[in-house]
């Protein structure tokens, strides 16, 4: 296996679609605010996982990979959308319609640590380290600090939102765990068959609830729901699966603190959005928290090798 050095041209490809790969994750929530300004949230999310799971269908066929068929399988995919896509991803598209992207992206980005906790406490097979602990406080800390002034102010609509955006996490601390049970599946195969199902349970809600048919979107939120379902769905889980496969699931899970800054970013830039004091300060104490949790405990200086 080639040796991954800085001057190794592999290497830098890799990290390139790293970048690329949180790039991709962090200006979702930019995309979901612009589209929840005249798309409703089960509307948006309903076909945010219609396209983007046809997508991945499409590159299956061409790649000659047919999803399961039987009912085990088909009930994993459901409960796995569920977890994954239907209730995290209507849940921030709600809280968007009154919460910033930047603190959208804050707030979602401790899935490591739900993760783990969720792990310890019901799985009980993950290992409770130092660094690990760290992690898990600084995090927390990081959330108590970004909601805390809505905490001080009252229970508005602005704090049901941000606790919104922390179910979501857990959800897909959840769906992380669940996801163990498609081992020996091609990865691209549980992302297709899930997003399917979530499809499949969003499109009636919205046909009934939002009625579809007597919207009237602008371009804007049209343009960011393509953006959001082809390139920071289909294609970021693309890139996330060969990820996985070149850089190993340690490597690509530091997307997770990469997003963060690259998503308040693309708020501040291209929303005009600011963030307070406070949250700057929940900020530094979430990426502290979640590199603590995903960067590996020991990590060669000079090389690594491509898994």
């Amino acid at each position: 296996m080639p040796t991954m050095t800085p001057q190794n041209p592999k290497l830098a490809r890799e990290l390139l679609l790293l970048l690329a790969l949180a790039t991709l994750w962090g200006s979702s929530y930019t995309f979901i605010k612009i589209g929840v300004e005249t798309i409703p949230p089960v509307t948006l999310i309903a076909v945010r996982t219609l396209i983007a799971g046809g997508i991945l269908l499409i590159v299956l066929r061409y790649r000659r990979i047919r999803l399961p068929t039987d009912g085990e399988t088909r009930r994993r995919f459901f409960v796995q959308a569920c977890l994954n896509s239907v209730i995290p991803f209507t849940l921030i598209a709600w809280a968007e319609q009154s919460v910033d992207a930047g603190l959208a992206v804050i707030l979602n980005s401790a899935t490591p640590i739900f993760t783990f906790l969720l792990t310890v406490l019901i799985a009980r097979h993950e290992q409770v380290t130092a660094r690990k602990l760290f992690g898990v406080i600084s995090g927390l800390a990081g959330i108590c600090l970004v909601i805390g002034v809505e905490v001080l102010g009252g229970l508005g609509e602005s704090l049901l939102a941000q606790l919104a955006i922390i179910l979501a996490t857990a959800c897909y601390a959840g769906a992380a765990i669940f996801s163990k049970n498609f081992k020996g599946l091609d990865p691209a195969v549980p992302a297709a068959g899930s997003l399917i199902s979530g499809a499949v349970i969003l499109l009636p809600v919205s046909l009934v609830v939002d009625r579809p048919w007597t919207l009237d979107p602008s371009a804007a939120s049209i343009l960011a729901l393509l953006a959001l379902s082809a390139f920071s769905t289909a294609l970021a889980f693309a890139i996330y699966f060969r990820l996985v496969q070149t850089l190993g699931s340690v490597g690509t899970t530091s997307q997770a603190y990469l997003r963060v800054p690259i998503g308040v970013a693309i708020g501040i830039v291209f929303l005009g959005e600011r963030l307070s004091p406070t949250a700057w300060i929940g900020l530094v104490c979430v990426i502290f928290g979640v590199a603590a949790m995903t960067i590996p405990a020991r990590v060669r200086a000079t090389t690594a090798r491509i898994h």
